[in-house]
């Protein structure tokens, strides 16, 4: 969790570290993959999949698309550089104050 907590903190002040331990452990399959452990904001489809299966599915946002992807370039452009995926997810769920769906 080291890595994680140490990207996270770069962005958020406090960490909820049950809610990232929580993450970690529901996303290790896509975490374990290089190809899948960062998003890439230059795919279009990568982040309807971010919005479609991440935002709505596993947050249960019902918010139009228009003001989900517009929070997924807002994270997008406050990360610099290589955007860890768990970085990503755990930015959007505090955004939208879901972080108790990993408790």
């Amino acid at each position: 969790m080291t890595g994680h907590l140490d990207d996270i903190k770069k962005h958020v002040s406090e960490v909820d570290e049950t809610a990232l331990a929580n993450m970690e452990k529901t996303y290790r399959l896509v975490l374990s993959k290089p190809d899948s452990r960062a998003v890439s904001f230059s795919d279009e489809e990568e982040l309807k999949t971010v919005r479609e299966s991440f935002l709505k599915k596993k947050l249960g946002l019902t918010i139009p698309d228009a003001e989900l992807d517009a929070a997924i370039k807002e994270v997008g452009k406050a990360i610099p550089g290589h955007k860890q995926r768990l970085t990503v997810y755990y930015l959007l769920a505090q955004k939208f104050d879901k972080l108790d769906v990993f408790h």
